[in-house]
């Protein structure tokens, strides 16, 4: 008879487990479709944006010092390195997974294919808690649901979990998710089964016990989700602020809450443990004061609660001491705990940018674009989910507030309501939300099918008295109308945004493998496990170590698939700038190297990267055309300086906002626009094949119009790479106060020519000097392969006068003299 039973019910659970299967497989399906985009050549896989290429990073470091994490890195933020940004589980899970497939030896070609597939599978993985937590809070048929919902989810809960997309934020969803469908049903059972403190006195584990494997699950789950991201302090928050509001629920209906307590202080206990075990963690302070804060604060919310009702105070007591107390905490830690104030007030602009930091795009807010407000994200991230799960939360906080809600009930009102907070102050949170939304979406989809009476149907399978007969027109107009309002939208969507993946176009892969196996070795093994400077102290670089200063979106891509040092990266570090007031020093870095307004005042920024005052900072610069044009902007707006390098000009069509004379003396302009021409000590050494998709013939049609130039409007090389050396002093003698110009042809590595020249006037003693950055006789073993330079001698003219020189190589590199 057992044996029947354990048969009937396998049968019974096969549909649920199938249904489980095919939306994962779904998911899977999408997130592997843009594969072709990845594995572009037998020896090149391209990680999709910026971040992935560190995770590869870490992956590699790990594999090849197995099990050593990398914990700093010299390899970036040329000349300070910089302590692991990452939290280690994402990658330590990885590269566990790939040394064991590889017997510990793993090649190049598998680390890439599992890095590249493993956002994928971890996408996929979501379904089951999505589902669980769906189930747990409703019924099954939501489940299902919302399994299928969240395998379409469009946005960026697919593009942050698609094949070559190998960033730990799919893991922040997927483990999130699995803390809150464990919450969800520890919720359950401990409302069920009440633990108490006089229980656990007496030794009545029954309801502890009960609870306890969910309670221990969750704790875990945080814990591992605390290592796999920094800011992980905002899921506690969220688990936080629910504990508080079920306490004051529970409260004011009478209830107890020392279930609450219990479960909050193991959970966060946990996690505190887990947190602590793990050394070096540079970030990992906001983290134990959050969770050391959770285990003080929930059972002194459970005893204010006993208490309260020992006294029998009146209940609106309860809410009003809590909210003293919170305001005292935070009154006496601005007093006496300067770390645990800070805390809070990051907490509670935890997800604010000013300045520079609003041009991050994942940091910028969801319903805003160009600073107008737009309800186009929300559609392109959810579809028809972003609508219906609002109108879907709607219901639950009326029914909240009209009928007695239960503690999952709240903990899921809770949870979204928090996610959205975050989401519309940073774009970012919306792969969170696709979670919510498939849920309570799919909520409201059963809840349709229930009215148009499915469960009618159900019911009659189960007792198996079903034919076809059952099937109504209102069944099959109310399954139409979830597929075409509910799934439709959501696959169109998600079939629309899984045809790519991103990261580095062809011309920034050209770019950086030629500055690879171009430029000098800067001396640092790539692969090392680098000794992490004590405190107060620098790395000590090798004297053949250099950087390389491009925009910060490019740092990992030179890094990682360039083998160079960049002096700034994707951490937003090594930017400079200002970051609060204009009153501010402007630090060197990035932006200000770029937008500096002459190349005197570009060095100084290059000299001032480099502690060592007889070193630049740079030896290459490293330019896009869209720094030149379309993220110009953003270099300004981390100055805190961006009046006038756009100015409103008046046309046929109206006005129109265009480069105005402040952007074309800045040094970005000099170098991409100008090619660098008339600049003393850069010199261009290589660019990239050109692209007429882009602005750069607009901008150079502006200057000429507006400004009386004569640039050909052409399209020049995507990339350009610079390199910053001495310059050969070149000298002679003329008329005094004779004008004299030096002039020569430069031919790039794309058979593209231009023109650089120079302009001076004879000294009265009748001498005259220019310095170049060119050598006309060729690159020298060692130093730079470049593979654009002069088409011949430059030539110095005056009056009537002419006269050729050579430069060679040794001149430009150590700054010789040259007389005429």
């Amino acid at each position: 008879m057992t044996g029947e039973n354990e048969k009937t019910k396998i049968i019974n659970i096969l549909p649920y487990c199938t249904g489980i299967l095919i939306p994962f497989i779904i998911a899977l399906y999408i997130r592997i479709r843009p594969r072709a985009s990845v594995f572009i050549s037998d020896t090149f896989v391209r990680f999709g944006g910026n971040d992935p290429w560190y995770h590869l990073r870490n992956v590699e470091s790990i594999v090849h010092n197995y099990p050593n994490v990398l914990w700093f890195d010299a390899y970036t933020q040329y000349p300070n390195g910089t302590n692991q940004v990452f939290a280690p589980l994402f990658d330590m899970v990885l590269s566990t997974i790939i040394w064991i497939l590889g017997l510990g030896n793993p090649s190049q070609d598998l680390i890439y294919k599992i890095c590249a597939y493993y956002p994928a599978f971890l996408g996929a993985v979501v379904i089951i808690p999505t589902y669980f937590a769906a189930k747990w809070l409703f019924d099954r048929r939501t489940g299902l649901l919302a399994a299928f919902l969240i395998a379409l989810a469009p946005g960026q809960f697919l593009s942050r979990s698609i094949i070559g997309f190998n960033d730990h934020h799919i893991a922040e969803t997927l483990l999130t998710t699995f803390v809150a469908m464990f919450m969800i049903k520890l919720l359950m059972v401990a409302y069920e089964k009440q633990i108490t403190f006089t229980d656990l006195k007496e030794r009545n584990y029954d309801g502890l016990m009960a609870s306890l494997p969910y309670i221990i699950l969750a704790g875990l789950i945080l814990g591992a989700y605390s290592l796999a991201w920094y800011g992980a302090v905002f899921f506690s928050f969220i688990l936080g602020i629910y504990l508080t509001v079920q306490h004051i629920i529970d409260h004011m209906h009478k209830r107890p809450t020392e279930y609450l307590a219990i479960s909050g202080v193991i959970i966060f206990g946990i996690a505190l443990m887990m947190v602590l075990m793990v050394p070096n963690l540079s970030s990992k302070g906001p983290l134990i004061e959050g969770l050391f804060t959770g285990i003080i604060a929930f059972p002194l919310f459970t005893l204010i609660s006993i208490e309260f009702k020992k006294r029998k105070l009146e209940i609106y007591y309860y809410p009003l001491s809590i909210a003293l107390l919170a305001i005292a905490v935070i009154v006496l830690a601005k007093a006496i705990s300067p770390s645990t104030y800070a805390l809070i007030t990051k907490l509670a602009s935890y997800f604010m940018n000013t300045g520079g930091s609003l041009t991050i795009a994942e940091a910028s807010p969801l319903l805003s674009s160009g600073g107008q407000f737009t309800l186009q994200p929300l559609w392109y991230n959810f579809g028809t989910l972003g609508y219906i799960s609002f109108f879907a939360l709607a219901i639950l906080i009326y029914k909240t507030f009209t009928k007695k809600n239960t503690p999952d009930k709240t903990f899921l009102l809770v949870w979204t309501l928090m996610i959205i907070w975050a989401m519309l102050q940073q774009n970012r949170f919306a792969y969170y939300y696709s979670v919510n939304a498939a849920i309570l979406s799919a909520w409201i989809g059963v809840e349709i099918l229930n009215l148009a009476g499915w469960q009618n149907i159900t019911d009659r399978i189960k007792s198996k008295t079903f034919n076809a007969s059952n099937i109504k027109i209102m069944h099959i107009l109310s399954a139409v109308i979830i597929i075409l309002v509910m799934i439709y939208p959501s696959y169109s969507l998600a079939m629309q945004q899984s045809q790519g993946t991103g990261g580095p176009n062809g011309y920034w892969i050209e770019a950086t493998s030629w500055l690879r196996y171009n430029t000098p070795d800067p001396g640092l093994d790539y692969y090392e496990n680098y000794e992490k400077p004590a405190t107060g102290e620098t790395y000590e670089y090798p004297d053949t170590a250099y950087g390389v200063m491009s925009w910060w979106d490019y740092g990992h891509w030179i890094e990682v698939i360039g083998h160079r040092i960049p002096n700034a990266n994707p951490f937003q570090q090594g930017v400079g700038g200002r970051r609060e007031s204009i009153e501010e020093e402007n630090e060197p870095g990035a932006s200000t190297f770029f937008t500096a307004s002459s190349e005197e005042e570009a060095t100084k920024v290059l000299e001032a990267v480099d502690p060592d005052p007889d070193k630049a900072g740079a030896r290459y610069i490293v330019s896009d055309v869209e720094m030149a044009t379309g993220k110009f902007y953003a270099m300004t707006a981390w100055t805190l300086d961006t009046d006038d390098y756009y100015v409103q000009v008046q046309t046929d069509s109206g006005y129109m906002t265009v480069p105005g004379q402040r952007y074309y003396n800045s040094m970005e302009a000099r170098l991409h626009i100008f090619d660098g021409n008339g600049l003393k000590q850069y010199r261009m050494v290589h660019e990239s094949p050109m692209s007429s998709s882009t602005q750069e013939a607009g901008y150079k049609n502006v200057y000429n119009v507006l400004f009386g130039g004569n640039l050909p409007e052409d399209y020049s090389g995507y990339v350009k790479i610079f390199e910053y050396v001495e310059g050969a002093t070149i000298t002679g003698t003329a008329p005094a106060d004779e004008t004299v110009t030096i002039g020569n042809t430069i031919l790039t590595s794309q058979m593209r020519t231009f023109a650089y020249s120079q302009t001076t006037t004879a000294r009265p003693d009748g001498t005259y000097s220019f310095t170049v950055p060119y050598s006309t006789t060729g690159p020298i073993e060692g130093e730079t392969q470049f593979d654009t330079m002069p088409t011949g001698s430059y030539v110095i003219s005056y009056g009537n006068t002419t006269q050729q020189v050579s430069v060679s190589e040794t001149d430009i590199l150590n700054g010789n003299t040259i007389e005429v």
